[in-house]
């Protein structure tokens, strides 16, 4: 038998752990991270080598001892001992478990850590707290494990002897194999290391030359993960994955061997391994297992072929693999015999030494680890010398590797799909029979029988983690037990659990080949604790599936009123021996049996004691079992009592045949028409016997037996057997007419008929009509089979063609008169000969393109009786060819037109003609046109596809929707609607290439026609879930669901759905029952659902459509839904709703705590989110545990929820509990009052409550004083809001006004157009705007001044430079060699650490690391002075200044996502309000402002003007601009500009003084400007020229045109510039308020005439202004701090890495207190980026600030500042107005803060791996934009100049010196500016 016949056959057992298996299990919890697993074999202890801990517990995981291994003080850097390493570089370094051996020889466990690079120790087996051997002075040579964490060790114990020294006997080593991780770790990838002081070796140094074998330098070809390492007979296997070398970066399977006692490596070979399933290669290996086949499983191999011979006795590498790719979700296990293994070994040995390389004449042999490509077997020898020397030599070519030509092959006998893949493998063998365990990555354990048939058991549901399951899967050492592994926990479970089947069919059902059914004893059990399994039939394997069954009975059946013994046989019974005991039930009735050859017999029940027979049915099954020994059921069936007079009820028109058809023995009384039990004494005509129907009475042959509808057919028909109906008379009926029964007329012979019915029937063009005939006298129904059909002409053949066509069997006649259908003979007048014209009523569709192609419906009558009477059809004029197989008789024809040859738009009617000459016309036109699509909306989508996209056009309904072929590209987008626009939804993209290029979008119109979109569709990544929560429900559904990841704007359409999947045992079959529930809300990174709720009750309908079936599984599988892209929502578990007790009381009080009590609340539900409600009243849910709820009782008196109960507020009301979707109403209580407590509870407190107010007394006495220092700041504070108060509902209309004013610019941010800057411009903004040279700074305009000749060196040494900074040692040393410079000043800190940002921006991994490593030694000095809080406080140091630049980095794409839009709301808000009010141009004070310094104070008339702009040399369209008469020209051009250009971004705008205003009133027109001669003149000041200044009124025109030269005229009217020069050469100029020390000059001279208008308006007036601008602000205040300081949202990874780091950092100082956390965390974050950003919106946006909206951001600022700092200011009189203004909202924006803070330490860390990759992506999305040369140019500026001081550094630090550092510096400098160096 072939592999392939038995293979894809396999099933599998799932049984995932879970403590409902079996009370044996047994688990041990570790606090970090398991990373190992061992087993003593000879005690059976297991070890745990976990993070910072190796473990030690008994055979039944209970703990022994624990040996804490770290975290030590370490550094990548530092070579061991760490004594000899600097205080600075080290730092608390996890310690993880790298290698673990058990050594029993000797009683010790060697340990290898990641610490110390990668020292082993030697700890006492039976006390691992005491350590053997330890030494880390040793040095490199016994540096055996691997420091990275991700770098994969395994290790194997040998025995070693050298050939030149006979005398030492074999000793003990163990061999290592690991792959290569950093500059740091040992490259050696295999080392044989000693345990034993011998000769000049130590212990655990390596005693093999391992050079031939290691990764340098080839790290970068050759990426090896080792996973699993044996031994056999001589030889030493290692199994890893690794990749081949060369440009192929994908990995594949090895398996090496090498001889045990090899002394160099000599023997070294890998083998490549193939693991495949129908095409899908499994090149990963994962784990694996080596183990004895089993006898069965051989077998199964041998006769597959594809394994050679395979004995019991040999040994098999059974692996588990999966695709290689991170996201890899299938697995596969493969088989591999250790002597095929060697066997091509031994090939390759043979085709190197002796056929150069080759096997069957092609090369199969290369050497890996060599930079050489020469053919590696050139030397031939002799096959004498190759068998000499089996372990290799020296002079033999070593290593050696199969080509992938000659891999070993295996195709795969188990396949998983989806849902984790495979992490670990063991293999056991029961009676013969292989079963594999198979770990995988979500925490289940699957248990797979590997045999020749399919063998399947259930799924237990069982605890879901969500972590994978350890490679270290092993069994106890009675195999009985099987050890799993997850993250931080192990558990010990049963291999079986047979006990818990109680049943044979549940026992039948599991499959599991551990278990049978032992009969005799009724248990399931494993064969040998079944006491007679070795009897025949004693014991019944599982996956055979066979339970002793009851074959037949006899009598098979009985009446239900007869009883008598009934033999039973039951072929599979086992022998039944004289001291077994057999009795049989029946229902309820109990009897003896006795075997009788081989057969049980027993009595049946009495009749009396039969259960009645159902309704509507003629028997009743009652159960028959047999029972041995007592209570031991052996075998069951249903034995059927038939009642003979139920069996008419079958079918009530044939009851004789009824009767005597049935299988029950009845016969037929044709005299008293009765159906009864068969009694042979009863004979005679009227007597007819069981199955004797043919001679009942009958009648049949009904004719005709096609019936019209409408006209009354005579029908006559046979009968048969009526003798004893002799001289009857019969009637006979129908259903169809239930109220009329016609007598039946005898005719000659045997034959009767009826005159019939005039039938009505309309519901379908037949139906079957069944007559009934009665002895019209008896009354009783005699058999009757006549059965005809009755039609009707007119349905669906509504006009002539239709008619003519139907079948001539049925006569139907066009007739004229009537102009229907009908029946001939109900016709008056004679039929039509021919039909009329045909006649056109729809078209379509009714446009098409000129190039033809498409396909047109023509709906109508009388369009012919075939397709062959289509004769010619034209559309318009063009022919069109008809698609007969489309053709409908009579109503519809269908064609493609042709090609319009004027290749121009036209129309005209459809014409169609048919047989005989006769034409019809369309009163409908068809238009010939061309489609033109113009656009595509999304633009963009996932590459799964399910993107709808929208394509907008003209004429694009050219065509009917099956005509429309659309694709992106290549990639298919089948058409969703279709009309005056089009979507489609796209299909999955396939190339590569992501994101890809645009793609054009095609939309093919039939065959001729292709319009296309360029450049219309863009593919991405599909979106990344990183996280949800929570991650349970119950089963009503209903729980917010958050889901965390990325990319998720690109998704339409996201779902959340459940599918609940039910196997039944038996037959084995599936139902899958799906629930959904869509996104309520989603961002780019966070969806939220609400689990969709689930009916497990839905299985009903399953379970009575497949019978009384026990179900074999249930399992949930949660997914979100994408559009077109699945993600599996794992872990996701459905749990039972929760059951609630009955109320123990009915009173519930004011201010207590009332409990509800119950089972399973904590399963999926948590106190925060639980609902309770009294009544109408919330109740609040304070604590919730598994089996309680706390209620706080509502504060106020809630009512009934019914309006009929709220009457009467005593009556009890319902007390609700709502989980998610799920109400449950658990009882009703009443509310009482405190004061409504009864006398007898009110004496205590009596007693208490004046002893409480004396107290209180004392207290408030006590505190007179301290509350004096607070009364002048509630003092000012109620001022303050009494203002407030009085401005309220100014406040409130402002704010509406400014809603209605900014909603046009809402719509315009719903539309996306914010202006956000793209990254370059923002990071130049950040960075380089604040420099001295501002934008002209050399990083911001990239141009740098070299010569053309220099500039290729100049290039390649600055990429010489930028590899210089990637070293670690020379960036920290060149960083900490400028700080301490003494001119090295602050803006040069600042300005270096930008440069350095950019130089570094491709690897922000690296420069996070460096940033890391100085803030840590930033915090150290500031720790160390006493004076933490202080650090970050400002950019003294080049560090700081990095953490601004890096945060600026990190929170770019949240500030585009999510705080963006608030804050330029708020920019816009403020924007808007200032510029309400008159803002003077000179001064920059405006009437509306936050702030007090810049409040205009004088009163200013002003009126608001409406203008009409008309942009000169753009159209004829009119913009409407609002503006102030009192605004200057400028100002008015400003607002034109803004409104008139507010589609484009600032930069984009023309500028002020590129434009000129021309306003025409009359004929002529007038430029208006700022100034001219006609400026009103106040001594020696000049006002600017307003719109009052003009006269310029509402509605006036004014025309904006722009101009070549900026430089113009104040008055282009006047030509005489000298003059005007001359009037204006010593005026000063001022707008609204002139400054305030010329005002009092004018004062001193003109006394008191004016002197109210020239007074200040007081203080309270400025405040008032303040307040009313505050108010109608605070919205947009609030949101912008909301959407910043909410940790409820999504949190940037950046802030929260960084605050860990805080957090970690100052757990580490003891004078590090939380107030000091909140510092730095301010100081980092708030004030180093938001304040920034907050007062600079320019850096974000591309927009103009102007100094009067910069005066009110710097309030906002200052407030956001002060609500981030802890410590209280206390206002008074004297406190600024600016603090005074936000005083009442401070306090809560403080606690916005601490719960922002809070939130963030609360969420799930994100680790350095995710970190780094978020930078990795920032850095491959934005490096190629910026400046890096210039960046680095500008850096090597500084190292040039502080050139000496920094080689003086580089030369007196041993690790610079080591790298020779400063000599690459001095190359770099030689080349760069011909600087004299010492090389």
């Amino acid at each position: 038998m072939e592999m392939a016949g038995w293979v894809p056959m396999v099933l599998f057992l799932a049984c995932s752990v879970s403590a409902e298996s079996s009370g044996e299990i047994q688990e041990f919890p570790t606090d970090t991270r398991i990373i190992n697993v061992v087993q003593d074999p000879k005690t059976g202890r297991v070890y745990l080598g976990a993070v910072n801990a190796i473990y030690q517990l008994n055979s039944f995981l209970e703990k022994e001892a624990k040996a804490e291994t770290g975290p030590r003080k370490d550094a990548r850097s530092c070579t061991p001992p760490v004594s000899t390493c600097t205080s600075t570089e080290l730092k608390d370094t996890n310690n993880i478990n790298k290698l673990l051996l058990v050594h029993s020889a000797n009683g010790s466990l060697i340990v290898c850590g990641s610490v110390y690079r990668g020292i082993c120790s030697l700890l006492n087996l039976k006390n691992v707290n005491e350590q053997i051997y330890y030494s880390d002075s040793k040095g490199e040579r016994t540096y055996a494990a691997s420091i990275e964490e991700n770098v994969s060790v395994v290790g194997v114990m040998a025995t070693f002897q050298f050939k030149d020294d006979l005398e030492k006997k074999p000793f003990d080593v163990f061999l290592i194999g690991k792959g290569y991780g950093s500059q740091e770790d040992n490259p050696k990838l295999i080392t044989t290391r000693i345990l034993e002081n011998y000769k000049e070796w130590v212990v655990f140094e390596s005693i093999v030359e391992a050079s031939p074998v290691q990764a340098i330098p080839f790290a970068p070809m050759y990426q090896h993960q080792f996973r699993f390492a044996f031994n056999d007979s001589e030889f030493v296997y290692f199994l890893f994955s690794r990749t081949r070398g060369g440009t192929d970066n994908k990995n594949f399977t090895f398996v090496s061997r090498l001889c045990e006692k090899d002394e160099g490596y000599y023997s070294y070979t890998e083998l490549q391994l193939n693991c495949s399933k129908n095409g899908v290669q499994f090149n990963k290996v994962q784990a694996a297992y080596v183990t004895e086949p089993g006898k069965e499983l051989a077998r199964a191999m041998v006769n597959s072929g594809q394994y050679g011979t395979v004995t019991v006795w040999d040994k098999v590498l059974f692996i588990v693999a999966s695709p290689d790719g991170e996201d890899a979700t299938d697995s596969a296990l493969c088989m591999y015999p250790l002597n095929r293994i060697n066997e091509r070994v031994e090939d390759i040995h043979n085709a190197c030494y002796t056929d150069y390389g080759k096997i069957g004449g092609r090369p199969a042999v290369y050497s890996p680890y060599k930079s050489s490509t020469d053919n590696p077997c050139g030397n031939h020898h002799s096959k004498e010398i190759v068998e000499q020397n089996r372990c290799g030599a020296e002079f033999l070519r070593y290593p050696l590797a199969s080509r992938p030509e000659f891999a070993l092959q295996s195709e795969a006998i188990f396949t998983t799909q989806g849902r984790g893949y495979l992490t670990a493998v063991a293999i056991a063998v029961e009676n013969d029979h292989t079963i594999a365990f198979l770990g995988n990555s979500i925490r289940e354990v699957l248990k797979v029988h590997l045999s020749s048939s399919p063998e399947e058991c259930i799924r237990l549901t069982g605890e879901s983690t969500g972590d994978r399951v350890n490679k270290n899967l092993f069994f106890d050492n009675t195999l009985s037990h099987l050890y799993i592994t997850t993250e931080k926990k192990i558990t010990k479970v049963p291999v079986q659990s047979c006990h818990l089947n109680k049943d044979c069919m549940s026992c039948m059902t599991q499959k599991d080949p551990y278990c049978g059914w032992c009969v005799l004893d009724g248990r399931c059990t494993r064969r040998s604790e079944c006491s007679r399994a070795e009897e025949k039939n004693g014991w019944l394997w599982s996956p055979r599936k066979e339970c002793v069954k009851i074959v037949s009975f006899h009598p098979p059946n009985l009446s239900c009123k007869r009883s008598q013994q009934v033999e039973i046989n039951i072929p599979s019974l086992p022998s039944i021996r004289d001291f077994d005991r057999l009795h049989c039930t029946v229902g309820f009735f109990n009897s003896n049996a006795v075997m009788v050859d081989s057969r049980v017999k027993c009595h049946l029940p009495p009749p009396d004691e039969l259960p009645s027979t159902p309704l509507h049915q003629d028997f009743v099954a009652v159960p028959l079992r047999v029972f041995v020994n007592g209570s031991v059921e052996v075998a069951s069936r249903n034995f059927e009592f038939y009642n003979c007079a139920a069996a008419i009820r079958k079918a009530e028109n044939t009851p004789c045949t009824a009767c005597v058809s049935r299988p029950w023995a009845c016969q037929w009384n044709t005299a008293d028409h009765t159906c009864s039990d068969m009694n042979d004494a009863e004979t005679g005509p009227n007597i007819i016997k069981h199955k004797q129907a043919k001679f009942c009475p009958r009648f049949e042959n009904p004719d005709p037996i096609l019936i019209p509808v409408g006209y009354k057919t005579r029908i006559s028909f046979e009968g048969v057997n009526l003798e004893a109906y002799k001289d009857r008379e019969f009637t006979i009926g129908t259903e169809l007419m239930k109220q009329t029964e016609d007598d039946v007329k005898t005719e000659q012979g045997p034959f009767f008929s009826f005159s019939g019915y005039t039938f009505s029937y309309d519901k379908s063009q037949e139906t079957s009509v069944l007559f009934h005939i009665k002895d019209k006298y008896a009354d009783k129904k005699i058999d009757s089979t006549l059965n005809v059909t009755l039609y009707n002409c007119s349905l669906g053949r509504e006009d002539c063609s239709l008619c003519k066509n139907a079948d001539q069997k049925y006569h139907c006649v066009w007739c004229t008169r009537t102009r229907s259908c009908v029946f001939e003979k109900l016709c008056p007048t004679d039929e039509a000969k021919d039909c009329p014209d045909p006649g056109i009523s729809d078209i379509t569709p009714r446009y098409g393109p000129l190039k033809g192609g498409i396909s047109v419906t023509i709906k109508g009558s009388n369009l012919g009786i075939q397709k062959e009477d289509i004769k010619r059809i034209t559309v318009a004029g063009v022919p069109c060819v008809q698609q007969e197989e489309k053709y409908s008789v009579s109503t519809s024809v269908v064609c493609e037109i042709g090609e319009v040859e004027s290749y121009s738009p036209s129309e005209g009617g459809v014409e169609v003609e048919v047989k005989g000459g006769k034409r019809g016309t369309s009163s409908t036109f068809f238009i010939f046109r061309d489609p033109k699509p113009e656009a595509v909306q999304p633009s963009q989508g996932p590459k799964a596809g399910g993107t709808v996209i929208t394509i907008s056009g003209t004429n694009l309904d050219t065509a009917s929707k099956e005509d429309i072929h659309i694709t992106v590209g290549e990639v298919p987008c089948p058409v969703e609607t279709f009309g005056k626009q089009i979507t489609c939804k796209v299909g999955p993209y396939r190339d590569e290439k992501v994101p890809s290029d645009f793609l054009p979008v095609i939309v093919r119109y039939g065959k001729y026609t292709s319009p296309k979109v360029p450049t219309a569709f863009q593919f991405f990544n599909n979106p990344v879930i990183n996280n949800h929560q929570p991650r349970d429900s119950f089963d009503c559904g209903g729980r917010k669901i958050l889901v965390m990841g990325s990319g998720f704007d690109l998704i339409q359409k996201a779902t959340i759905k459940v599918n609940l999947t039910v196997v039944w045992a038996d037959p084995k079959t599936s139902t899958t029952i799906e629930f959904a529930q869509e996104a309520v809300s989603k961002n780019d990174t966070m969806l939220q659902f609400f689990s969709p709720p689930v009916n497990r009750t839905s299985l009903h309908k399953s379970e009575e459509t497949f019978g009384q079936n026990d179900i074999s599984r249930l399992s949930f599988s949660t997914y979100i839904q994408l559009d077109n892209y699945r993600k599996d929502l794992y872990p996701f578990e459905y749990h039972t709703d929760p059951t609630f007790d009955n109320l123990s009381k009915d009173v519930i009080v004011e201010n207590s705590v009332f409990i509800v009590t119950g089972r399973g609340f904590s399963k999926a539900m948590t106190a925060k989110e639980a609902q309770a409600f009294l009544g109408d009243a919330s109740c609040n849910v304070n604590t919730l545990q598994d089996d309680k709820l706390f209620l706080d009782p509502p504060a106020s008196t809630p009512r009934s929820r019914s309006k009929r109960q709220r009457r009467d507020i005593s009556e009890p009301l319902e007390l609700m509990i709502k989980f998610g979707n799920g109400e449950w109403v658990i009882g009703s209580v009443r509310y009482e009052r405190k004061y409504e407590v009864k006398l007898d509870k009110i004496i205590i407190p009596a007693v208490v409550v004046p002893m409480l107010l004396i107290i209180a007394i004392s207290i408030v006495c006590y505190r007179r004083k301290s509350q004096q220092a607070e009364r002048e700041y509630e003092k000012v504070k109620h001022q303050l809001e009494n203002l407030e108060e009085s401005v309220r509902d100014r406040c409130k209309k402002e704010f509406t006004d400014l809603m209605i004013e900014m909603e046009d610019h809402t719509n315009d941010l719903s539309e996306g157009r914010i202006p956000f800057l793209d990254y370059k411009t923002y990071t130049d903004r950040v960075f380089f705007l604040p420099s001295k040279d501002g934008a002209n700074d050399v990083m911001i305009t990239g141009k740098l001044d070299i010569p053309e000749s220099r500039r290729a060196i100049v290039a390649q040494n600055l990429n010489q430079f930028s590899n210089l900074l990637n070293s670690k040692t020379f960036l920290i040393t060149f960083i900490r060699t400028l700080e301490a410079r003494p001119d090295f000043n602050a803006r040069a800190k600042v300005y270096f650490a930008s440069l350095l940002t950019v130089a570094l921006h491709g690897k922000l991994e690296y420069y996070t690391d460096i940033m890391r490593t100085l803030l840590l030694g930033l915090m150290e000095e500031y720790v160390q002075s006493k004076n933490p809080k202080l650090m970050l406080r400002r950019s003294e140091t080049v560090v700081e200044r990095m953490l601004c630049n890096w945060m600026s980095i990190c929170l770019y794409q949240f500030l585009k996502d999510s705080a963006g839009e608030p804050l330029y709301k708020l920019f816009r808000a403020i924007k808007h309000q200032i510029e309400k009010g008159p803002v003077d141009a000179k001064v920059k004070k405006a009437k509306y402002t936050l702030n007090d310094t810049g409040l205009l104070g004088d009163d200013v008339e002003y009126l608001m003007l409406n203008l009409q702009v008309l942009v000169q040399g753009e159209g004829p369209d009119i913009t409407p601009v609002k503006v102030l008469d009192c605004d200057t020209i400028s100002q008015v051009k400003e607002k034109i500009i803004e409104q008139v250009y507010k589609n484009l971004p600032y930069s984009q705008r023309p500028k002020v003084e590129s434009v000129t205003l021309e306003w025409r009133p009359g004929s002529t027109g007038q430029i208006l400007s700022d100034l001219d001669v006609t400026s009103q003149k106040e001594g020696r000041w000049r006002r600017l020229n307003t719109l009052a200044h003009y006269n310029v009124r509402d509605n006036a025109t004014l025309v904006l045109s722009r101009v070549l030269h900026t430089q113009q005229s104040y008055d282009q009217n006047h030509d005489n510039h000298e003059e005007r020069n001359a009037l204006l050469e010593d005026d000063k100029v001022f707008h609204l308020v002139r400054p305030a020390d010329e005002l009092d000059e004018m004062k001193s001279k003109r006394g008191s005439i004016k002197d109210k208008s020239m007074t200040k308006a007081i203080t309270e007036i400025y405040l008032t202004r303040l307040l009313s601008v505050k108010g109608t602000l605070q919205q947009f205040v609030d949101d912008f701090f909301r959407s910043v300081l909410c940790s409820g949202t999504v949190v940037p990874p950046a802030v929260k890495y960084f605050f860990d780091f805080l957090d970690e950092q100052a757990l580490k100082h003891e004078n590090v207190d939380e107030e000091t956390i909140h510092i730095w965390k301010t100081n980092s974050l708030p004030l180093r980026f938001w304040v920034n950003i907050l007062k600079n919106p320019h850096f974000i946006f591309d927009v103009h600030v102007t100094e009067v909206v910069d005066a009110s951001l710097s309030v906002i600022a200052q407030t956001f500042m002060d609500a981030c700092t802890k410590s209280e200011h206390k206002l008074s009189r004297d406190s600024p107005s600016n603090k005074l203004l936000y005083a009442k909202e401070i306090s809560s924006y403080k606690k916005m803060v601490d719960e922002y803070y809070r939130g963030i330490r609360q969420m799930v860390p994100v680790s350095d791996q995710d970190m780094n990759t978020h930078l990795a992506e920032v850095s491959r999305a934005h490096t190629d934009k910026l400046n890096t040369q210039v960046a680095l140019h500008q850096l090597y500026q500084y190292a040039s100049k502080y050139y000496k001081e920094i080689v003086l550094s580089l030369d007196e630090d041993p690790a610079a010196q080591s790298k020779q550092l400063t000599m690459r510096l001095q190359q770099i400098a030689a080349a760069l500016e011909n600087k004299v160096t010492d090389l």
